[in-house]
């Protein structure tokens, strides 16, 4: 079994700050990952935030499956003081679509010409940095691909009555759901040191082949469908000529090509996780995240 450990040391004093600055937050914006809206929402988010409005943001939704993206949006509008929004933050002046939301959510702070005090919110590598970017309209959070490139709070000033908070991207120091690890691998929230690569790939490929297939057999030119993740690979691996001396198999080479091809969107729009397996997949993760990380 491939256990998952994520210690980075500044997570735990995160949450305390978070909990110190949220009086005087009005909303939080939680962005996630369109692709993986489960693993990509962190449990102690919706602990901190209490009954603060809550905008969740799909992001990234243009590498997601856009049918998938419907049933989530759909989902999370049914939950209390919940809205929701699909957006690809990379898209020029789509993330503007933000602002009206988050003076709709908090009315009352808007009719006294106060403020909207939002904090935003969400585990490394979801593009929280660039979500920033944007709203603001310069550069103001450092963008990068590895996760946790944040790491300080910082207060910005917009001009049009919002203030944001940003707070360092936050995740779990351990994950009990190995399904959520690897989802997080697959589309690189996870450092990929932290496991194998040519495990990452298989776990993708695996999933691709029950769910994609037709998406692999176009994209690779593949005249029959593997049997499995494995033999995709090697498939993958001699269609893009990924041999070692000798005429051996890279199959190192061909699981990147494969990983680097779905996280890109060459694939096509692709969805790791449905609205159908979240009650059951957040009820195990609630009660792994009550008794290994309480928010004191």
């Amino acid at each position: 079994m491939m256990v998952v450990v994520w210690y980075p040391g500044h997570m735990h004093k995160a949450q305390k700050q978070i909990k110190e600055v949220m009086p005087q937050v009005d909303l939080v914006i939680e962005v996630m990952d369109a692709r993986i809206p489960f693993s990509s929402e962190n449990p102690v988010v919706k602990a901190l935030r209490g009954p603060r409005p809550c905008l969740k943001v799909l992001n990234k939704s243009d590498l997601a499956d856009p049918a998938v993206t419907a049933e989530w949006l759909h989902y999370f509008s049914q939950q209390e003081g919940v809205r929701a929004i699909a957006l690809t933050t990379t898209r020029k002046g789509e993330s503007r679509k933000i602002l009206g939301l988050c003076r709709d959510m908090v009315p009352l702070r808007v009719q006294r010409g106060e403020p909207v005090r939002v904090m935003i919110m969400g585990i490394p590598n979801v593009g929280k940095s660039t979500l920033i970017n944007a709203l603001a309209g310069r550069a103001i959070a450092k963008v990068g691909d590895e996760p946790a490139v944040t790491k300080q709070q910082q207060r910005i000033s917009l001009g049009n009555g919002i203030v944001l908070s940003d707070t360092p991207g936050i995740l779990w120091p351990r994950m009990e759901d190995q399904n959520s690890g690897y989802r997080l691998a697959v589309t690189g929230a996870i450092k990929n040191a932290a496991i194998t690569f040519e495990d990452i790939a298989v776990y993708a490929g695996e999933f691709l082949l029950q769910h994609y297939p037709q998406a692999l057999m176009a994209r690779y030119k593949l005249n029959e469908l593997p049997l499995g993740a494995t033999e995709l690979i090697e498939a993958i691996g001699r269609k893009r000529g990924c041999l070692r001396p000798g005429g051996v198999l890279d199959l190192h080479k061909a699981s990147e090509i494969l990983l680097k091809e779905f996280r890109s969107g060459k694939l096509g729009g692709v969805s790791l996780e449905t609205p159908a397996i979240f009650d059951v997949l957040a009820q195990d993760s609630a009660e792994s995240e009550s008794a290994l990380n309480p928010v004191d």
